[in-house]
């Protein structure tokens, strides 16, 4: 029996209300996507440049005499781990595709392959997602923090940096991973899970980005640093700007992943819609000729009746 004209065409309708709904959404997650990555690649160069000045002083450090190494910030320091931090990255919203699942699915699968557990790790979550499922779970989340904005600055994140440079220092954890989703593209982001502290020339190489095609077949010529007044005098300095960038900048990769996860799930969801919009039109096309084919043959029966 075919169906109601009228409910066929309220689910017509409400149907495009969504669709405008979706659309105006993928609109100003593009926006905000082209806003952040304009606000990333300065802050990019900066970092670069931080991490190029440390692993040169790193290099000319590791042909010193063993007491000069005691002059390097506590970053530096290996000491045995009996509680690990994993720094986890995700959003205070839905609608934003695999972007949380992914995250919290290579960060279980991190502490699978390190043998870690909720006795052994503590987690610091920023995003309210990681923060609800890890807490749902009875894991030690001894710092949380919700409400990053679209595109963070270094003046409102500064807190998160500076509390877990300091939880380090202190020896809430001895070790920290961060966990994140690096963007890559409009369309392709994964997940990074990366050793942040203790710092160490592994570490500085783990976290390059990548060689774009562009540059692949170009040498880079690494340049040479006069310190003033020592590198042992700068290094400590630097070892925590280093530290506190790779937490920015962690931040500003995943908000980037984020708007365009965002982008991309709206833009499915609008396709999606324009599918169910074309199959309820037909079903409505078909259901109209259903009844007007029905009330053309009750009007020539009746005509035959009346002969």
């Amino acid at each position: 029996m075919p169906a109601s004209l009228a409910t066929v065409k309220r689910k017509i309708q409400s149907t495009k209300s969504t669709r405008q709904i979706t659309s105006a959404m993928q609109m100003v997650s593009t926006a905000k996507l082209n806003q952040i990555q304009h606000h990333t690649k300065a802050y990019e160069a900066y970092a670069a440049t931080v991490r190029e000045v440390l692993s040169s002083m790193v290099k000319s450090h590791s042909t010193t005499d063993a007491d000069s190494k005691d002059q390097f910030t506590s970053l530096f320091d290996k000491r045995p781990v009996q509680q690990t931090g994993i720094l986890v990255i995700t959003s205070d919203r839905g609608l934003v595709g695999s972007y949380n699942s992914n995250v919290i699915k290579e960060t279980l699968e991190t502490m699978k392959k390190h043998h870690l557990n909720k006795d052994n790790t503590v987690f610091l979550t920023i995003g309210r997602t990681g923060t609800e499922f890890f807490k749902k779970r009875g894991m030690n989340v001894v710092y949380e923090y919700t409400g990053v904005s679209d595109v963070p600055t270094y003046k409102e994140v500064r807190g998160i940096v500076k509390t877990t440079v300091q939880m380090y220092n202190d020896g809430v954890f001895d070790e920290l991973f961060l966990s994140y989703n690096h963007y890559v593209n409009r369309i392709t982001s994964h997940v990074r899970v990366q050793k942040m502290m203790p710092v160490s020339e592994d570490s500085m190489t783990d976290d390059q980005p990548a060689v774009s095609e562009e540059s692949a077949d170009k040498t880079r010529i690494s340049p040479e640093f006069e310190f003033e007044p020592s590198a042992n005098d700068i290094v400590s300095v630097i070892v925590s700007q280093y530290a506190e960038s790779l937490v920015y900048g962690a931040i500003l990769d995943a908000k980037t992943s984020e708007h365009s996860s965002s982008a991309n799930a709206m833009s499915s969801a609008s396709d999606n819609a324009d599918e169910i919009i074309s199959d309820l039109e037909l079903q409505y096309n078909r259901a109209r000729q259903a009844a007007i084919t029905t009330e053309i043959t009750e009007i020539t029966g009746g005509m035959t009746a009346q002969e």
